[in-house]
């Protein structure tokens, strides 16, 4: 991947391409352990085309698409605003053919951004499987911390897949701009 990356905010147009990605990215084998799990859960990974509309026509989300000099497609990140100066990001997710190479960070700096200059977030918000031990440290090492706080597992997504119970998201979180 050659020069700077290029984004823009998808539209409805982009939806079933995006959707497409994100399922793939989230499915993606790695040979790491702690990175992705190994509970099978990315097989069982659906996305309703009927979210990925909702977040794009949503005015406090927007899905950034990040391209190459050649317009290819390589990663999407979703940035939302929660309550005033809070946001959220999550669908951090990279062409398989290009992860490992970098684009992760890039693309998450971006989104970080992205909600300063939008929605004025000096907050910002994301969540990792509790397996994903090495992904979390990831986040940790761009400057999230882990807030203390969980969230259960939405079991009843993928219903037919064989979870532990004490699978659960580990809640981070990383200031991003001065707080008032």
């Amino acid at each position: 991947m050659a020069g700077e990356l290029q984004f823009r905010t998808a539209t409805v147009d982009d939806a079933e391409e995006l959707r497409q990605l994100i399922e793939a990215a989230f499915r993606a084998e790695d040979s790491r352990d702690g990175w992705v799990d190994d509970l099978g859960l990315g097989s069982g990974f659906r996305l309703e085309l009927d979210v990925v509309l909702g977040i794009i026509n949503d005015s406090d989300s927007a899905m950034q698409m990040a391209f190459d000099d050649n317009g290819t497609l390589l990663g999407t990140v979703t940035v939302a605003q929660r309550e005033q100066g809070r946001g959220m990001i999550f669908h951090l997710a990279i062409q398989q053919q290009h992860q490992q190479g970098g684009l992760g960070r890039k693309i998450l700096a971006y989104a970080e951004d992205y909600g300063q200059q939008r929605w004025g977030i000096t907050r910002v918000g994301l969540n990792a499987l509790s397996t994903r031990t090495l992904l979390i440290s990831w986040y940790m090492r761009r400057g999230y911390v882990k807030t203390g706080e969980t969230t259960p597992f939405p079991r009843d997504k993928i219903p037919d897949s064989v979870t532990p119970d004490a699978l659960y998201f580990v809640e981070l979180e990383k200031i991003v701009g001065l707080e008032s």
